[in-house]
């Protein structure tokens, strides 16, 4: 089906209508890790009280902490933040189901699409921390490592954080994607594995600094 022009105009303006707010609206004065982690655990889980401590030993480190806004493992990140005293923020996605923000949060902008929302997420952030997840953590973290292979973003700290539940996933990167010339073991190295938080925060503590998106 071919769009009209008036209806391309439209979809135009709230493109750059969920752009404008979220950019203005946002201000972070200190380095910020996004968490990303999957939105259907539940709080009686291992993974919920993981991104708990997360959220938690950043803001105690001096980060903000920004997710998705919404409930699970990003919930759990920014009670830890918001329960530690540190700042919580939350870019949360309109969906019909599963996503609404949780409350948490001392600043949340609600995006309408999914690439708005990845660009707030990557332009507000000096780093990434990977929790166990599904497709849209997946996602994600190809997205941010897209970004760091064509240079359209600083090389940032991109720590998946959990051995257990990462390792195959590189493993298989390193023995299909390596190993027939689609990507070099260098861009592979851009993910950090890691099993506990103190780890990757050792790593945000030493690598992080402030930048945004170049072009």
């Amino acid at each position: 089906m071919r769009l009209t022009e008036t209806k391309l105009n439209q979809w135009a303006d709230s493109i750059r209508n969920d752009f404008i707010q979220g950019f203005r609206k946002i201000a972070i004065n200190q380095p910020a890790i996004t968490v990303f982690g999957s939105a259907r655990v539940k709080p009686d889980s291992d993974y919920y009280q993981m991104a708990f401590q997360s959220g938690m030993k950043l803001a105690q480190n001096g980060f903000s902490v920004i997710t998705g806004g919404g409930p699970g493992m990003m919930e759990a990140a920014n009670r830890g933040a918001f329960e530690a005293g540190g700042v919580s923020v939350g870019m949360n996605i309109l969906l019909p189901h599963e996503q609404k923000p949780n409350p948490y949060l001392h600043d949340i902008i609600t995006f309408r699409y999914f690439f708005n929302r990845k660009t707030g997420l990557i332009n507000f952030s000096q780093g990434f921390l990977l929790l166990p997840g599904g497709a849209g953590t997946l996602d994600e973290l190809f997205e941010a490592l897209n970004l760091m292979m064509t240079k359209k973003s600083p090389r940032f700290p991109l720590v998946a954080c959990g051995k257990s539940y990462w390792q195959g996933l590189l493993d298989w990167m390193n023995q299909q994607i390596v190993a027939q010339g689609l990507m070099s073991p260098e861009e592979l190295s851009y993910i950090r594995l890691v099993d506990t938080i103190d780890e990757a925060i050792a790593i945000f503590k030493q690598e992080c600094c402030d930048f945004s998106l170049i072009d």
